[in-house]
C-alpha cells in the first residue's frame, strides 16, 4: 500500500513538472518568434521599399506593397550608383583588414595566453582599454598624423584605423580560447623538439580555427558598412567604399528613394549571405572563446 501511495503522489508532481515545462516552452517559442520578426521584418521591408517608385514612397504608404515592381531601381543602383566599383574597394579594404587583424591578434593572443612573462596582464589590459576608445575621438589626431605621413585619401588611411579598432576584440576572443588549450599538448611538442614558432603554426593555429572564424565574421560586419572614417579620410571617387553609393542618388533638387533602397539591399546582401553561411561558426567560436578567461 505504501508503494502504491508513493506512485500516486508522484503522478501529480510529474504532471505539474510537464505543465511547467510546456509553459516554459511556449514562452521561449514566443520570445524567439518575436525576435525573428524584429530581425527579419526590417530586411523584408527594405526589399519591398526598393521595388517602389518615388511616388509610392512619398505618398506615405510605407507598409503597402508596390503596385508595380520597379526592378529598374536595381539597374540604376548598379549603374548610376557605381556598385561594382565601390564593391571592389570595400572587398579590398575589408580583406586586407581581416588578414592583418587575424595575424596580429593571433600572435598577441598566443603571447598573452601561453607565455609566462611579467607584462602579460598589462598588455591584455591595454587591449581591453582599446575596446573602449570611441572612434569619433580619434578623428582629429588621425587626420593630423595621416596628413604628416602623406597617406590621406588612400586606402591605407582607413585600413590602419580599422586594424587598430578591430584588433582588441579579436585579442579578447582568441586569448580566451588559447588559455583553454591544455598545456600537455605543448609539452609533448617540446619533447619532440618543436620550437615556439612550430607550436604556434602547427598546433595552436589549427585548434583556434573556430574563434578565428568568429573574428573574421565580426571584422567583416564591422568594416563593411563603416562610414565615418571613410568619409573623413577618403575624398577620391575611385577609392570610396560601398556606403558612399547612396550619395549618387541624392542631388540638389531630387532624391531617388527607390534606387537608394535597392543600393542598400545590394550592399547588405554580401553580409547577409556570409552571416547565414557561417552563423554556426560564430556561435561555436564565441562559446569556445568563453571557456576560460
Amino acid at each position: 500500500m505504501n508503494h502504491a501511495g508513493e506512485i500516486a503522489s508522484a503522478k501529480p508532481v510529474t504532471i505539474r513538472r510537464r505543465k511547467s515545462l510546456s509553459i516554459l516552452k511556449i514562452i521561449v517559442i514566443a520570445f524567439l518568434s518575436l525576435l525573428v520578426v524584429t530581425q527579419v521584418y526590417p530586411l523584408l521591408w527594405l526589399f519591398i521599399y526598393s521595388l517602389k517608385s518615388n511616388e509610392e514612397i512619398l505618398s506615405g504608404k510605407f507598409f503597402a506593397l508596390p503596385h508595380t515592381l520597379m526592378w529598374k531601381n536595381f539597374t540604376d543602383a548598379i549603374g548610376a550608383g557605381h556598385y561594382f566599383q565601390y564593391l571592389k574597394n570595400s572587398l579590398f579594404v575589408t580583406s586586407v583588414t581581416m588578414v592583418c587583424v587575424l595575424l596580429l591578434a593571433s600572435l598577441a593572443s598566443f603571447a598573452i595566453a601561453r607565455f609566462r612573462w611579467k607584462y602579460g596582464q598589462l598588455v591584455m589590459v591595454i587591449f581591453l582599454i582599446g575596446m573602449m576608445v570611441p572612434l569619433q575621438a580619434t578623428l582629429l589626431p588621425l587626420m593630423i598624423i595621416f596628413k604628416n605621413l602623406h597617406v590621406l585619401n588612400t586606402h591605407l588611411s582607413i585600413i590602419l584605423p580599422y586594424i587598430a579598432f578591430q584588433t582588441p576584440i579579436a585579442v579578447f576572443i582568441l586569448s580566451g580560447f588559447m588559455k583553454s588549450i591544455p598545456s600537455e599538448i605543448e609539452e609533448s611538442a617540446v619533447m619532440d623538439g618543436a620550437g615556439v614558432i612550430r607550436i604556434f603554426r602547427s598546433i595552436v593555429l589549427p585548434i583556434s580555427v573556430p574563434p578565428m572564424m568568429t573574428v573574421c565574421i565580426l571584422t567583416f560586419i564591422n568594416i563593411w558598412n563603416e562610414y565615418i572614417l571613410a568619409a573623413t579620410f577618403i575624398s577620391s571617387e575611385r577609392l570610396k567604399t560601398l556606403p558612399f553609393g547612396v550619395n549618387s542618388f541624392v542631388s540638389q533638387y531630387s532624391v531617388n528613394y527607390g534606387a537608394i533602397g535597392a543600393f542598400l539591399v545590394l550592399g547588405a546582401l554580401p553580409v547577409i549571405i556570409i552571416y547565414f553561411l557561417l552563423a554556426d561558426k560564430i556561435t561555436k567560436g564565441m562559446v569556445a572563446g568563453a571557456v576560460k578567461g
